[in-house]
C-alpha cells in the first residue's frame, strides 16, 4: 500500500519539440517530491532531467502551439509567455497580479488574445509592425450592469425649470450632452453581465471582427453541502465547501457575440427545429477565413448534442449535425478549440467530429456549410476510438482504437477520406502516442498488465521496434513476480459476453485454499474499464492486492459489468434508471462462473469495491444476500438522490421528476436485506461521495438491528485516499474480513 513509492508515478505530458528532435514529458520517480519535466532524444537513450532554469524555456504540457508547431502560448501561475521549442527561449507576454487566461493566437500568428477579469485583451508580438507593437490593448468592455438612477417627477420638473430659468446651466448641460458623444464614441464595445454572470472564455474571430463570449450564470439558490473537517491545524472543526445535490438548480452557459465595429451584441439562439430549448452552449470555433462559426449545444436533460452554424451579426443558428439518445450522450472529453474531439478538415469548411451515433465510438465528417448536409462516417465496425487528431501536414489521421481487441489500444494511422487504416504499434497492451511533427517518430507511453506505464520512442513505420526510454517501478518492485491476469469472457444470464480479468493461485506458484474461496472485485466510476491487457493506472493497489489474495489460495474475478466502458452505447446505457440493475446482474454471474468454471465454492466468495465499485457491493449484500458471504463496501454511494448533478442525472434523470429510479437504484431502501458480513470503510472528508452517505446508512442498519457489519472511520481522507497509513489499515481490515468469513477454519486449522 506504499502506492506510488513502490509502483512509481505514470509519466505524463508527452511532446515535441518543432524541430521533432526532442520529446519532453514530465515523470515523477518513487522517490522524488514532485514531477520535473523530462527530454530524451528522438533516437532514444537515457533521458535528463531539466533543471529549473531549463524547464521555463521548454515546452509546457498544456499549451497552445501554432501552425508550424514551433512556438507554444500558454498560461503559466496567471500569467501568459510564449516558448520557442526550437530555440528554447521564452518570452513573457504579461506580468501582473491579475489572473490571465485562455491564451490564444490572433492575426495569423502575429499577435496574443487572452482573457482577465471577464474581459478580451490583445497583444501584438512583431515589434517592428506598429507603434503599440507589445502594449496591451483592451477589446471588450464587460462588466456588471450599472445601477440605473431614475429621477423622480419632483427631480424631472425642478431640472427642466433650472434649466429654463439659468442660462449657465444649459451651457453646461450642452457640454455634457457632447463630452458623453465624444466617449461614447470612442468606448470599447460593451456588454453588461446579469447579477451572478461571468465571462468564462472570450475568443476573438480571425478577421478581428466579432468576440464570442461563453458566459456563465451561476445560481444562488442551489444549496451547498459543508465538509466538516475534523482533524486540523487549529483544533477546532472546520468546514469544507462542498457541491450541491443532483436535482438542484443548475448553472447556465450561454454564448453572446460582440461586434467590434459596431459595439452590437447578440446572443445565440436556442431554438433548433423550431423547439425552444434548455441548453448549455459550448466554446464556438471559427474557420480560418471567418466565414463559418459552429458551436457546440447541449441539452441540460442529457438526451441532445447539436452542432450549428452561427450567424455572428444576428445570433441565429442553423442545426449542422444533431445527435439524441433516449439515455444520455456521450461524449469524448468536450467541444473547442484546444478539445480532441471535435475540429476543422483542411478545407476549412467540412468539420471532422467523434460520435457514438451507430453505437460505437467512430469518427464522423460534415460539410459545416451545407444546409442539409449528412455525417459521413470514415471509421465503422465494433470498437471505440479512444482518441483522434490530424496529422501536422494536414494529411491524415492518427488514432488510438481498439480495434484489436476490446482490452487492447493501438495507434493508428487513416487517410482524411476514411478507408484502410495502418497499425502503427506492435506491442500487446495499451499505447498512447504523440507524433513528432515531422512526422517521422512516435513517442509512446506503453503498458501491459503487469507492467506500470513507461516511456518509448519508435520509427513512424508500421511493427517498428519501440525503444524504452523511462524505468518507472523501484527495483524492489521489479524484483517480485507479478501476475499476468487471464483475460476472459463469461456469459451472464441475458446471454451477453461479459470481460473480466481472472486471478488464481496457480499464477503465483500457489496452491488453492481447501475452503476454494473466491472474491469478485468491482470497479468504481461506473463508466471506466479494468478488464484489459495494459496496466490497471487507477486500480494498480487492487491489483497487487489481488496478486496477495492469488497467492493466500483465493480465485479472483475483476468484472467489466454492464456499463463499463470500452464495448459500445448499449453497454453503457444499459443501466438508465436502474443502477444495480444488469451491472449487479453481471457481477452476481461472475460469482457463478467462479463456481462452475473455476471450482469456487459457493459458500465461500466475497465481493468488494471502491466508490460505484462500493455501491454495487451493497446491493450485492442487500439484494442477493446468498450469493456472497462478505463485502467491503469502500467509499459507497448508498443514495443517489445525495450524489452529484454531472453523473447521476444522466444516468437517473431527477430525483424529484424520476424518484423511481433513485428507490430503486439506491442501497439505503434495500438495507433490510443484509445477512452476510459487511465492512463499510469511508473517508470522513470525502468532498465526492460525502461521509454522510455512510453515516445515513449505518443509521437504517441500527433501526433495522442488522448486526453482522462494521465500519471504518479514515478521518484525514477524501474521496481517494492519500496516506499509505489509511490505504495499509483499510486494505488489513478487507483481508481479514475475507479471512475471517470466506475460509472454513475447522478445516484449515
Amino acid at each position: 500500500m506504499r502506492g506510488p513509492k513502490l509502483v512509481g508515478y505514470p509519466p505524463t505530458g508527452l511532446r515535441w519539440s518543432g524541430d521533432s528532435s526532442r520529446l519532453y514529458f514530465e515523470w515523477r520517480r518513487p522517490d522524488d517530491d514532485e514531477a520535473s519535466t523530462w527530454v530524451v532524444a528522438r533516437e532514444g537513450g537515457e533521458p535528463r532531467k531539466l533543471s529549473d532554469a531549463e524547464r521555463r524555456t521548454a515546452p509546457p504540457p498544456n499549451g497552445v502551439w501554432d501552425a508550424a508547431h514551433r512556438r507554444v502560448l500558454f498560461a503559466d501561475e496567471g500569467d501568459i509567455a510564449i516558448v520557442d521549442s526550437v530555440a528554447n527561449t521564452r518570452r513573457n507576454i504579461t506580468r501582473t497580479t491579475a489572473d490571465e487566461s485562455n491564451p490564444r493566437w490572433a492575426r495569423h500568428e502575429t499577435a496574443v488574445t487572452f482573457t482577465r477579469d471577464n474581459n478580451l485583451f490583445l497583444v501584438p508580438l512583431d515589434t517592428s509592425a506598429a507603434d503599440n507593437a507589445g502594449e496591451i490593448v483592451q477589446l471588450t468592455d464587460i462588466g456588471p450592469r450599472k445601477r440605473d438612477d431614475k429621477e423622480t417627477d419632483s427631480q424631472k420638473f425642478i431640472k427642466a425649470e433650472t434649466e429654463t430659468l439659468i442660462q449657465h446651466t444649459r451651457v453646461e448641460a450642452e457640454k455634457k450632452k457632447k463630452a458623453d458623444e465624444k466617449k461614447k464614441a470612442h468606448a470599447l464595445p460593451k456588454l453588461e453581465l446579469q447579477d451572478r454572470q461571468s465571462a468564462q472564455d472570450l475568443q476573438l474571430s480571425p478577421d478581428g471582427t466579432h468576440v464570442f463570449v461563453l458566459v456563465v450564470e451561476r445560481t444562488d439558490a442551489a444549496k451547498r453541502a459543508e465538509v466538516p473537517n475534523y482533524v486540523t491545524g487549529s483544533g477546532y472543526v472546520e468546514p469544507i465547501a462542498g457541491r450541491t445535490m443532483v436535482g438542484d438548480a443548475q448553472d447556465k452557459r450561454l454564448l453572446a457575440v460582440m461586434n467590434l465595429d459596431t459595439g452590437k451584441t447578440v446572443w445565440a439562439d436556442g431554438t433548433f427545429a423550431g423547439e425552444k430549448r434548455e441548453i448549455r452552449w459550448g466554446t464556438a470555433i471559427v474557420s480560418d477565413d471567418g466565414a463559418t462559426v459552429v458551436a457546440s449545444a447541449r441539452a441540460t436533460d442529457n438526451k441532445d448534442r447539436w452542432l450549428v452554424a452561427l450567424d455572428p451579426e444576428s445570433g441565429k443558428t442553423r442545426v449542422v449535425d444533431a445527435l439524441h439518445d433516449e439515455a444520455w450522450i456521450r461524449e469524448v472529453g468536450g467541444f473547442g478549440p484546444s478539445e480532441s474531439s471535435f475540429g476543422w478538415m483542411p478545407d476549412q469548411h467540412h468539420l471532422w467530429f467523434l460520435s457514438e451515433r451507430d453505437g460505437w465510438m467512430h469518427l464522423y465528417t460534415i460539410d459545416a456549410a451545407a444546409p442539409d448536409g449528412a455525417a459521413r462516417p470514415l471509421t465503422q465496425g465494433k470498437w471505440e476510438i479512444e482518441s483522434a487528431a490530424l496529422a501536422q501536414d494536414k494529411k491524415h489521421f492518427y488514432l488510438t482504437t481498439s480495434e484489436v481487441h476490446p482490452g487492447e489500444r493501438h495507434v493508428y494511422v487513416m487517410a482524411l477520406d476514411g478507408g484502410a487504416r495502418t497499425k502503427l504499434t506492435s506491442m500487446t497492451g495499451g499505447n498512447a502516442g504523440v507524433v513528432s511533427p515531422d512526422d517521422s517518430t512516435i513517442g509512446l507511453v506503453f503498458s501491459y498488465s503487469n507492467t506500470p506505464p513507461e516511456v518509448y520512442v519508435m520509427p513512424n513505420t508500421a511493427g517498428a521496434p519501440a525503444r524504452q526510454v523511462t524505468t518507472t517501478p523501484t527495483e524492489e518492485w521489479r524484483s517480485f513476480k507479478w501476475a499476468d491476469p487471464r483475460l476472459l469472457t463469461f456469459k451472464a444470464r441475458d446471454g451477453a459476453e461479459v470481460f473480466a480479468r481472472l486471478f488464481t493461485p496457480e499464477m503465483m506458484g500457489a496452491h488453492r485454499d481447501p475452503a476454494a474461496p473466491g472474491v469478485v472485485f468491482v470497479h468504481g466510476a461506473g463508466y471506466v474499464q479494468n478488464a484489459h491487457k495494459y496496466w490497471a493506472s487507477t486500480y494498480f493497489r487492487e491489483y497487487m492486492f489481488h496478486n496477495l489474495l492469488a497467492a493466500k489460495g483465493y480465485v479472483v474475478l475483476d468484472v467489466d459489468y454492464r456499463a463499463s466502458a470500452g464495448y459500445g452505447r448499449e453497454w453503457r446505457t444499459a443501466i438508465y434508471r436502474h443502477m444495480g440493475g444488469t451491472d449487479l446482474d453481471d457481477i452476481v454471474d461472475g460469482a457463478k462462473y467462479l463456481v462452475e468454471a473455476q471450482k469456487v465454492n459457493a459458500k465461500h466468495i466475497g465481493v468488494y469495491g471502491g466508490s460505484y465499485g462500493g455501491f454495487i457491493t451493497l446491493m450485492a449484500l442487500f439484494t442477493s444476500p446468498d450469493t456472497f458471504a462478505a463485502g467491503a463496501a469502500l467509499r459507497p454511494v448508498t443514495d443517489w438522490s445525495h450524489y452529484n448533478h454531472g453523473y447521476t442525472s444522466n444516468i437517473l434523470n431527477e430525483p424529484q421528476t424520476d424518484p423511481e429510479a433513485y428507490r430503486k437504484s439506491s442501497p439505503i431502501y434495500f438495507a433490510e436485506g443484509l445477512k452476510s458480513a459487511l465492512l463499510i470503510c469511508h473517508g470522513m472528508v470525502d468532498t465526492n461521495v460525502f461521509f454522510q452517505d455512510t453515516v445515513r446508512l449505518v443509521q437504517r442498519l441500527i433501526e433495522l438491528r442488522k448486526e453482522n457489519w462494521q465500519v471504518a472511520m479514515f478521518p484525514v481522507e477524501n474521496h481517494g485516499f492519500e496516506e499509505e497509513a489509511s490505504w495499509a489499515d483499510e486494505y488489513k481490515r478487507i483481508l481479514k474480513l475475507f479471512e475471517d468469513n470466506l475460509k472454513d477454519r475447522r478445516r484449515t486449522s
